[in-house]
């Protein structure tokens, strides 16, 4: 590993690990902190079934599992928590569940009759399975981490996103696309020395929702939408188009979680959006990476500062300041 005075480090209890949601990923962390990953076998039976082996010793060590729960979400999260078993019973010292992106984070509370709170069954399972603490990125509801009984590390994608835009300068206004985000986009307006506007839309059902009005002034300014996932971008494609509408010379996009799902990159192609920016906790699908509107950023170093602080037991909280 690193230290904070730029020397490396070598701590054979220290070990990172990845499964196969998000490899590349886990090895530009690795190449941050000066760590390969860890030996590991990690196939599938005939039926489907996962079949996980560790193939190296790792008692009393402190372990990362670098895995972010992305499509297809069920089989990666099966496939993480198969992994935190596998290193519980090999006596691992401690178990950190690396999740970039963390899955069923929309369902986070009873908003409708007989619906489960799935964001709290996946934190139920990560610690039945063994998970000592959580490094997450971003989560679509910050209350999540009250969902743990264990340390959760919540980081954000701002620094990486503010180092982005400072060096392509323009007199942006940051747009919430809802209600849920306006903390997070003033923060990052902040950050970039932009004014607020928020989007206010009313949803009439799943992954459909209808903008209704901006509530702010976008007029005569380029408009910048600041989310934390963008899913089958229909929210994003009507809110470009309602910032137009309002006089918004143009629009662009950021956000932390590129899910891009079903009809998504089709729909960016086609809309009037200039840039969509995003990084890599989920991998780009082959359309998204021939998409020219879309550009990704890479969040490998952050997170490699996290993890490193974990293992150091140092501040978190200054990686934001």
């Amino acid at each position: 590993m690193v230290s904070q005075q730029g020397k490396v480090v070598v701590d054979e209890k220290f070990k990172l690990f990845s499964g196969s949601a998000n490899r590349p990923l886990a090895e530009e962390i690795g190449r941050a902190l000066h760590v390969p990953l860890g030996q590991a076998a990690l196939g599938r039976f005939s039926d489907g079934e996962i079949y996980f082996q560790i193939l190296e010793n790792v008692r009393g060590a402190d372990v990362f599992v670098v895995q972010p729960c992305c499509n297809p979400v069920d089989q990666h999260l099966v496939e993480l928590l198969m992994m935190i078993d596998a290193f519980k019973r090999a006596s691992a010292w401690r178990i950190t569940a690396v999740v970039p992106y963390y899955c069923y984070a929309r369902q986070d509370r009873k908003d409708k009759p007989r619906v489960p709170i799935s964001a709290k069954l996946v934190a139920d399972l990560l610690e039945t399975a063994g998970a000592s603490r959580a490094l997450t990125m971003d989560l679509h509801a910050p209350q999540i981490q009250g969902y743990f009984n264990v340390p959760v590390d919540h980081l954000f994608a701002t620094p990486v996103m503010v180092d982005y835009f400072a060096k392509h300068p323009k007199q942006y206004t940051v747009v919430s696309p809802d209600a849920g985000g306006v903390e997070r986009t003033r923060f990052f307006g902040k950050k970039i020395n932009a004014p607020l506007a928020i989007m206010d839309k009313r949803r009439v059902e799943i992954n459909v929702a209808e903008v209704m009005n901006v509530i702010g002034d976008v007029r005569g300014r380029p408009a910048l939408v600041s989310d934390d996932m963008i899913d089958t971008a229909g929210t994003l494609v009507k809110t470009t188009e309602a910032l137009l509408e309002h006089g918004a010379t143009e629009v662009s996009a950021c956000c932390t979680h590129a899910v891009l799902s079903g009809p998504a990159v089709e729909r960016i192609s086609k809309s009037k959006l200039t840039e969509v920016v995003v990084t890599n906790t989920v991998p780009l699908t082959p359309a998204a990476q021939a998409c020219g509107k879309i550009r990704q950023l890479s969040v490998a170093n952050l997170l490699a500062r996290g993890i490193q602080s974990i293992h150091e037991e140092s501040s978190i909280s200054e990686l934001f300041i």
